[in-house]
Formats: structure tokens, C-alpha cells, sequence
């Protein structure tokens, strides 16, 4: 037979190892195959009111930040990056029958915001990852493009997450379940982590490490702020601490990366954090720097992460 003649049945044979070799996107709940509809409540979408599939098969990319305005920056950033469509474009909020969290779409790339703190980026990825998995989504990456508070870091720094810790420097995520204490791994993936911290030193724009993230349960004293309501330790007690910290090569404060690597490994999606520091810690609690300098600080996020993502697009495109 000729080496150059494919059958039918060999064409099929081919797609289902393309098939084999894509990553699916995980759900591990046996209860949901007993739903008729699954109700994504939060982002009022569902199975049986949507077409998921159509509306976003094709998703490769997504990016998750804190506030639904930096979500939708992002959105036109990312188009006029891609030269995919109109950044001046309107983009329709997805979620627009809910106030809890917005989603913006161009092309490959998704954008949604989650909140403020662990239960409600937790709530937003249980909804997101089945919205991957019922849309049949494969060889999905998704970052957290955020702010953060830095530890001996100049401000403006962008900090690439080697490891999420807690706040006693541990790389776990615990949730108590029906009165039971889980722990769960925060490992994220190293490699995209490597190839984001190249791709900002072909930027040559802004400084970028890679470094542990601590994730805490609060914005005050579960950071060792001295500027709370409350607080009940000394300068002294914050300093010997952040000090402590950065021994165990934290290099950043937030509140949602133990949860969302976490998840992320649960589900086999390709996962990596990038914060930019608005502060040093060491050298204060309130921010200083003008709206203007902050707000430049917050683009770098999504700088490095849109050149990451046309760099991975161009790609693929060429291994076609």
C-alpha cells in the first residue's frame, strides 16, 4: 500500500490519539452525572440554558484577577495584543445576569474575575472548571494575574509563584469538610513558571522573580499589618516575622494562591500566579506611591502574561 494513502478509518485512528494526547479538564464528583441541568449559578450560566461547548470550546487561555475592571482591561489588552479584534470594541460581560463575577471572552482567551480572598475565588473556580469541562475544553493554562504586597522587593516588582504557602510558610491548602480537616497540595506547574519568567526577560521592562507566594486568610493582621481595627502584637513581632517569611523564600503576600493551586492540580489544569508588589512590607503597611504609579504597577501582570500568551499562540500556529 502506499505510505502516502490514509483510509477513513486511519484518519479516525489519528484523531482519536490527538484525542488520547490532549488534556481534559478533571472533575472528580460522581453526583454531577445525576444532574439533567448543571446550574453555574454564579456566572448564570448552565448546561441546559447554554450551549458551553460553542460558546467556549475553544478556550486555551484563562486568565482569573481580583476586580471585574481589571478583568475587562485586560480583555482589550489582550485584543489589541492578539490583533484579533477591535480593543475600542464593547465586550459584552458573559455574566452579566449576576453581580457576584464578571467573564470576558476574545478568541482563545478567557478573562474572569473572582473576588476578594479564598471562599470566593474557590467558589469561582468550582464553576469554572466544570464550565471547562462541560464545554470539552482541552490543553487549558490558566494564571492569576494580581497585586500583592512584597517582602524586600522593590515595589513594581512582578513576582512568577515557584510555591503557594500558608502562613506558617507551609505548602499546603486545609479545609475542614463535613468536620474534617483536608490538606491539599499547592504545587504549581514549574515549567510555565520558567517559561513566564523567560518570556519577561525578552520584555526587558519591568524586574521579575520567581519566589514563594503566602497566602492568608485576611488583608490585616493575618498579614501582620499594623494598621487595623485591631491588633495585638508590636512592630517588633511584625518585623521578626516578615523576616521569618522571607527566610522561607516568601517573596509576596496575597490571598488566593493556596486555593487556587490547589484546585487547579485537582483538575489537571496547567496553573501559574503573577503579581506584581504595590509595596515592601518591611518598610510599611499603607501604600504610598500616586493612583498613577499604582495603576502602572497593575499592568504589569497583564503585560507579561499577554506576551506570553501571543508568544505560545505564534507557536503553535507555526507547528501546524
Amino acid at each position: 500500500m502506499n505510505s502516502a494513502f490514509f483510509s477513513p478509518m486511519d484518519m479516525d485512528q489519528k484523531e482519536k490519539q490527538k484525542e488520547q494526547s490532549s488534556s481534559p479538564i478533571y472533575v472528580h464528583n460522581p453526583h454531577l452525572d445525576a444532574l439533567k441541568d448543571d446550574i453555574l449559578y454564579h456566572f448564570s450560566l448552565g448546561t441546559g440554558s447554554h450551549n458551553l461547548p460553542a460558546m467556549f470550546g475553544d478556550v486555551k487561555f484563562v486568565c482569573v484577577g481580583g476586580s471585574p475592571w481589571r478583568m475587562k482591561s485586560f480583555t482589550e489588552f489582550i485584543a489589541a495584543e492578539l490583533a484579533m479584534e477591535d480593543p475600542k470594541s464593547e465586550y459584552p460581560n458573559i455574566c452579566a445576569g449576576t453581580d457576584r463575577y464578571a467573564m470576558y471572552k476574545v478568541g482563545p482567551v478567557l478573562s474572569v474575575s473572582h473576588g476578594m480572598g479564598i471562599p470566593s475565588i474557590a467558589i469561582m473556580l468550582h464553576e469554572l472548571i466544570k464550565l471547562l469541562h462541560h464545554a470539552r475544553c482541552t490543553d487549558v493554562t490558566i494564571i492569576r494575574i494580581g497585586t500583592s504586597g512584597g517582602i524586600g522587593l522593590e515595589p513594581g516588582t512582578v513576582v512568577v509563584t515557584k510555591q503557594s504557602v500558608d502562613a506558617t510558610f507551609q505548602p499546603k491548602f486545609e479545609q475542614v469538610i463535613l468536620g474534617k480537616t483536608v490538606v491539599r497540595s499547592t504545587d504549581l506547574d514549574q515549567s510555565l513558571a520558567q517559561e513566564l519568567l523567560q518570556c519577561s526577560k525578552g520584555l526587558n521592562q519591568f524586574e521579575t522573580v520567581i519566589g514563594n507566594t503566602m497566602c492568608t486568610l485576611d488583608f490585616y493582621e493575618g498579614q501582620a499589618r499594623l494598621d487595623g481595627a485591631f491588633c495585638s502584637y508590636t512592630e517588633t513581632d511584625k518585623q521578626e516575622y516578615l523576616l521569618k517569611a522571607k527566610e522561607a523564600e516568601v517573596c509576596n503576600i496575597e490571598m488566593e494562591s493556596s486555593v487556587f493551586a490547589a484546585m487547579c492540580k485537582l483538575s489537571g489544569l496547567r496553573a501559574a500566579v503573577v503579581c506584581v508588589t504595590l509595596l515592601d512590607r518591611l518598610k510599611g503597611d499603607q501604600l504610598s506611591s500616586s493612583h498613577e504609579v499604582l495603576n502602572s504597577y497593575q499592568l504589569r501582570p497583564q503585560i507579561l502574561v499577554g506576551s506570553y500568551i501571543k508568544q505560545q499562540l505564534k507557536a503553535k500556529a507555526e507547528n501546524r
